[in-house]
């Protein structure tokens, strides 16, 4: 998303099956085997926002990556995490719940993800009934947006967060984050709850 936002040329390579050699070469970069990776000449970055972080010294462009003010980085920073360690790392324990057992996922793990969305959901509603986000790629929509968007599949984001569902809605309009989300449509199968026909 943040390269697509800058206009920054980039070569996406798959990690699947029918490509061994890029599997291979993310399961020796990362500790854990994992995607995202960014190789730049001989740097190579690994963690989304790490990457963030690394685009916005090295090949800032036009988006705003990380503010220039520095208690507003802070925040965009602390917002970054709230994304990835309660809205994505919650909606990915009903994620693996149906990984480890599609015909009988456990339950409680199910119930402990939704729970851990609603509360979640009720903190960033409380914090944007006092803050506005901008409406542009950043790191802080790096995390929201795929965080909220798979996040909505398995724990709809109801009526009673009204101001969470308008960021969602303005994150998903964002051309880049469109872009992502066009490539990824083949792969919507794939999706071990299921995805909703929808977004």
């Amino acid at each position: 998303m943040p390269l697509n936002a800058n206009g920054t040329p980039f070569t996406f390579r798959p990690v699947e099956p029918d490509h061994p050699d890029n599997v291979a070469f993310v399961s020796g970069a990362h500790p854990a085997g994992k995607f995202p990776v960014l190789v730049d000449g001989e740097t190579t970055v690994i963690e989304a926002t790490a990457i963030v972080e690394y685009l916005a010294v090295h090949h800032p462009g036009s988006a705003p990556l990380i503010p220039d003010d520095p208690p507003e980085a802070v925040t965009a920073r602390m917002l970054d995490r709230v994304f990835d360690n309660y809205v994505m790392a919650n909606m990915n324990r009903v994620v693996w719940a149906h990984i480890a057992d599609g015909a009988n996922p456990d339950l409680s793990e199910i119930d402990g993800g939704k729970a851990g969305l609603q509360r979640a959901y009720a903190w960033l509603e409380g914090w944007l009934a006092h803050n506005r986000l901008a409406p542009h790629v950043s790191l802080v929509s790096c995390a929201a947006a795929p965080a909220l968007f798979y996040a909505d599949w398995v724990a709809p984001i109801g009526s009673d967060f009204p101001r969470l569902a308008a960021l969602r809605a303005e994150l998903l309009a964002l051309p880049a984050v469109a872009r992502c989300v066009e490539d990824a449509r083949p792969y919507r199968g794939l999706f071990p709850p299921g995805a909703p026909d929808r977004d």
